[in-house]
């Protein structure tokens, strides 16, 4: 079975290494993943130069066994890996954008979709729909991530998103679910507890959003919800998922960050990944970004495997999670 289509991967460096070429010949391969700023190095000397180089790196990912997708954050403001300065169309943060006027918000849109489009790049992990419950969140609120405090307001912002997503062909990947706004730790760093956090109408907008967001896909927090599941984060919880799940039965769910540290510090990669598709998930996001653990990955994908071959994992689970990440490429990729 193709088990590295599960995975969404990041490297670093502006070639494509043996290790990611390895993997893909072996398992598979479902997505890379790319960043303008290395964790490691502590510089903006990762995969992202400039439009005619990140057009070549993306074109030889496209290139790889099984044809990857290439993923971004490209949210705007902060969290863009495509920036001005190296010669990227313009990208507001959220709340600047929400304060734009409709034409503007389309033309800008326009541009930075087609512009990802031109460079081989197939979804965005974009829009975030978390509410600004709490302007002081770190990961959100404090750092301009959400476009309103206004619910309705974010579910115009993203419904636009979408209708020029789609005439770009640029998936989207809504986050951060269930909805991380009123959150007061950041996720990098250590489990969020939302449970006092948690509104219904947040969790309602995934469910209504996420089949109309061209590419059908969600983005799921390592986020703890204690009256769903006291025990376990979102991105390992078989009650959260199944919530999930019930919901949207063909949305492609996918983790955060699997190298965040909560995870890390409860579990390590290798099991938490194991305990995320067991749960339900269906494909793990390492970016080899926080954390430089690009020679595991083969590990990884072999303990997967193996938990197939033992029972601990079933195997329609993993077939129904290839499909629907094999649908996506069929949409995406021309």
């Amino acid at each position: 079975m193709p088990i590295g289509e599960l995975f969404i991967l990041g490297f670093f460096g502006k070639v494509i290494p043996e290790w990611l070429k390895q993997f893909a010949a072996r398992y598979g391969l479902g997505g890379v993943i790319l960043f303008d700023y290395s964790c490691q190095t502590r510089q903006y000397d990762n995969n992202i130069e400039s439009p005619d180089q990140l057009r070549g790196l993306c074109e030889q990912i496209s290139r790889l066994p099984s044809g990857p997708m290439v993923f971004i954050d490209q949210e705007g403001g902060l969290v863009r890996r495509l920036k001005e300065g190296l010669g990227f169309k313009p990208l507001p943060s959220a709340r600047e954008f929400n304060r734009l006027a409709a034409a503007e918000k389309r033309k800008t849109l326009a541009a930075s979709f087609a512009e990802m489009r031109q460079l081989g790049i197939h979804y965005d992990f974009a829009p975030v729909i978390d509410v600004d419950y709490n302007p002081d969140n770190p990961n959100i609120g404090k750092i301009k991530r959400a476009f309103s405090a206004d619910i309705g307001e974010v579910e115009a912002n993203a419904l636009l998103m979408s209708e020029i997503a789609r005439e770009a062909g640029i998936g989207l990947c809504l986050k951060h679910f269930p909805g991380i706004g009123g959150a007061v730790v950041d996720s990098h760093q250590e489990f969020m507890d939302i449970s006092d956090a948690m509104r219904p109408e947040q969790e309602a907008l995934f469910y209504s959003l996420a089949p109309k967001m061209f590419g059908d896909a969600v983005l799921v927090s390592h986020a703890i919800v204690r009256q769903w599941d006291p025990n376990h984060p979102m991105t390992l919880s078989p009650a959260g998922l199944g919530r999930l799940r019930r919901r949207l039965p063909d949305t492609l769910l996918i983790t955060d960050d699997m190298q965040m540290q909560g995870l890390q510090k409860a579990l390590g990669t290798r099991e938490a990944s194991l305990q995320s598709l067991r749960a339900g998930m269906d494909m793990l996001c390492i970016g080899n970004n926080l954390l430089d653990q690009e020679q595991e990955m083969a590990g990884v994908a072999a303990s997967i495997q193996q938990s197939l071959h033992d029972g601990t994992w079933g195997v329609s689970a993993a077939e129904a999670s290839i499909e629907r990440v094999r649908k996506r490429k069929a949409l995406l990729i021309a």
